[in-house]
């Protein structure tokens, strides 16, 4: 802002000049005060400038409506969404959301710096404020096999650009507790910039709570009840309460947040795909259902707004009041966030659900060729006569479950999978480097009765993940999918039923984002067709799979991974003497 817009702005708030536009008739929710206030709102320069009484240029007549703030994300992977950040914008408009805090950890984990950079270059001057936090942990864990590997002093220079705001979810536990000086120096950088840092305290202890906080680690999005919420807050931090796609835990949580530590709390996606953003809503619909589970709906607004732009720093975002951004939606019905008009900076975005067209932008897209691997692979899965250990799914839920159970093998003493049983083979390929590492396991819980699903989306290295009930439709899967040079698939008897290309790092597609909301569409009807659990959205449940930094069971390239101990173990459940399953590390 320079001078002679400070000038501007003081005298239209001071009524020496009228304003750019104002909105009359209007029930405005002040956020402050925990109310709902009357009077003019005069705008000046994409800013408010005044409450009261005013006259403007323009003169938008509410007609009875809530003046609400603009919603804001705080804590969500855009690459989730498989769209560019424009096209994720053209998404989530619509829905009231005018600022996502961004955590570019997925691309960055395929392309490094680079994909950091891809994601800053793309989201720069859309009508939705993309902001930045720098991954922490790439790749998640010191065993993982990504396609980069970002140290402090990669992540250093990114400290200084003005819509980068901190580091994101540390999720390296390990890392900190044991003052590893490359995390250490990752912290201490985005301390010296005045930044913030977030955690990510999945299956935390009250003594690992202590941890994180004597780091300065401010923040979690993954705890999943009531008492962890309560818990977090005794500690000191913020609670993020995710309701994604794959994870959603706001239900179980929201009964923790009342009228004393509310402002302590704000929502997050963290990860949704493409057609439930469009079907269901953004931070909207998380601000909906914890309206619906008894939060009062005032409380629900500030948790959509104000609570993440104070959290972060965003002095000028977050309320309807002099000086702040003219982020703001107007409501039909309060309870409900039933949403009539979305403007940002002043200016209409969306009405009725229906975005307002703007400008399209060329962005240098990093399409280059990031699937490598061989072109036969060898899926045979030994486990000999005796229990298996089995990853069990938790449906719509990132954490899973440990299960050992007796598994069908062939005469030499292969994995047969079970439909019946539901016992499926789960590959995952490393992707990156042509390595030719292939980890196999056993999942349960994943319903398919036919075929194999497979994609690159597979958090957090992004290596390929192909679950199955035969070797030949994973063989196909992932043929196909390295001819696409990443994506999504679903494969039964030999035929591909549908598929959605991501070339852009194996994440995201260079098409339209109805384009690819109607590919989305095409997949769940091949999901039916192959008998998939309906309870849970298969695709982005086999993506978190592979992230073996959430509990308790997960595959990597090298094999099954138990978060409990933090380490590899053999898919046969062979006992020790003392009951224990033996780790292979």
């Amino acid at each position: 802002m320079n001078k002679e817009q400070l000038k501007r702005r003081i005298a239209v708030a001071a009524g020496l000049e009228p304003a750019d536009t104002v909105i009359k008739n209007g029930r405005i929710i002040d956020v402050f005060n925990g109310e709902i206030i009357e009077g003019d709102v005069a705008l000046a320069d994409g800013y408010f400038a005044g409450i009261g009484s005013y006259e403007g240029i323009q003169v938008i007549d509410a007609e009875g409506l809530f003046i609400c703030p603009g919603f804001i994300d705080g804590h969500v992977h855009i690459e989730s969404s498989m769209v560019t950040p424009e096209e994720f914008a053209k998404a989530v408009l619509p829905h009231g959301v005018t600022t996502v805090i961004a955590d570019p950890h997925e691309i960055a984990n395929v392309l490094g710096t680079e994909g950091i950079r891809y994601m800053l270059d793309a989201s720069e001057g859309l009508p939705l404020d993309i902001l930045i936090m720098l991954p922490s942990s790439v790749p998640a864990a010191d065993f993982e096999h990504s396609g980069a590997v970002l140290n402090s002093g990669d992540l250093l220079p990114f400290l200084d650009h003005p819509r980068v705001l901190g580091l994101a979810e540390v999720m390296n536990f390990p890392a900190v507790k044991y003052t590893d000086d490359s995390m250490l120096e990752k912290i201490q950088n985005t301390l010296q910039a005045g930044k913030r840092i977030d955690g990510h305290a999945a299956g935390f202890l009250p003594e690992d709570i202590n941890i994180y906080m004597a780091a300065n680690i401010r923040s979690d999005h993954e705890g999943t009840s009531a008492e962890d919420a309560k818990m977090r807050l005794q500690r000191g931090m913020y609670v993020m309460i995710r309701e994604g796609t794959a994870a959603k835990d706001l239900k179980s949580m929201i009964g923790a947040v009342t009228s004393r530590n509310s402002r302590r709390c704000f929502f997050v996606t963290d990860d949704k795909h493409l057609d439930d953003l469009i079907e269901e809503g953004s931070i909207d619909h998380n601000a909906r259902l914890a309206v619906s589970c008894g939060l009062d709906p005032i409380t629900a607004v500030l948790m959509a707004s104000l609570n993440a732009a104070e959290y972060f720093g965003l002095h000028d975002k977050g309320a309807i009041a002099p000086g702040y951004r003219a982020d703001f939606i107007l409501l039909e019905d309060l309870p409900s966030m039933t949403i009539k008009h979305v403007f940002k900076d002043g200016r209409p975005v969306a009405k009725d659900g229906h975005l307002t067209p703007f400008p399209v932008r060329n962005t240098s897209e990093p399409i280059l060729p990031t699937v490598h691997y061989p072109d036969e692979l060898d899926l045979q899965l030994a486990i000999g006569s005796n229990k298996a250990n089995m990853i069990e799914i938790v449906p719509n839920s990132l954490m899973t479950l440990h299960k050992v159970a007796e598994a069908g093998t062939d005469q030499e003493g292969n994995f047969l999978p079970s439909i019946e049983r539901d016992f499926l083979k789960l590959a995952l390929i490393e992707r990156h480097r042509n390595t030719g590492l292939i980890g196999l396991g056993i999942v349960h819980g994943l319903g398919l009765k036919a075929g194999a699903i497979g994609s690159t989306v597979a958090h957090d290295s992004h290596n390929l993940i192909i679950a199955g009930t035969n070797d030949e439709d994973i063989q196909l899967a992932a043929q196909e999918i390295k001819r696409m040079q990443g994506g999504l698939i679903a494969v039964k008897n030999g035929e591909i039923l549908a598929r959605i290309e991501l070339p852009i790092a194996g994440l995201m597609s260079a098409s339209s984002y109805k384009d690819v909301y109607h590919k989305l569409k095409e997949l769940d009807l091949a999901l039916d067709e192959m008998g998939a659990a309906k309870s849970f959205d298969p695709f982005l449940c086999l993506s978190f799979l592979a992230l073996p930094v959430i509990p308790k069971l997960k595959l990597t390239v090298h094999g099954l991974f138990d978060a409990a101990v933090f380490k590899l173990i053999g898919t046969a459940a062979e006992k020790h003497p003392n009951g224990s399953s033996p780790s292979i590390l």
